[in-house]
């Protein structure tokens, strides 16, 4: 569980980033999962952009994701959504969360 002095400091990160992932009509999938597990070991943080086609609430498919993947739902906000979760491999750590 992540504090919101955290939350924020993940939000301003991810301001300045690029969606990286879109999910569309298919909506969730097993290899959509497996494809974020893996980006989330690399990069820790990710912004996915849902698209209308998905016919998903960004909200609730954002919570959805971060259940699946064992990670925190940082933000939730219009088509876009924000994700982080700690890298298993202490190599692959970047980011430093404040206390």
């Amino acid at each position: 569980m992540i504090t919101s002095k955290q939350r924020a400091y993940l939000r301003k990160l991810a301001n300045t980033t690029e969606p990286i992932f879109q999910i569309g009509k298919s909506g969730i999938t097993e290899e959509t999962v497996k494809q974020l597990s893996l980006a989330l070991e690399v990069r820790e943080l990710i912004k996915i952009h849902i698209l209308e086609t998905a016919m998903l609430e960004t909200k609730t498919c954002c919570n959805e994701l971060a259940q699946m993947l064992g990670a925190e739902p940082i933000q939730a906000i219009g088509s876009k959504v924000v994700i982080y979760k700690r890298a298993e491999k202490p190599k692959n750590r970047k980011i430093e969360l404040p206390r």
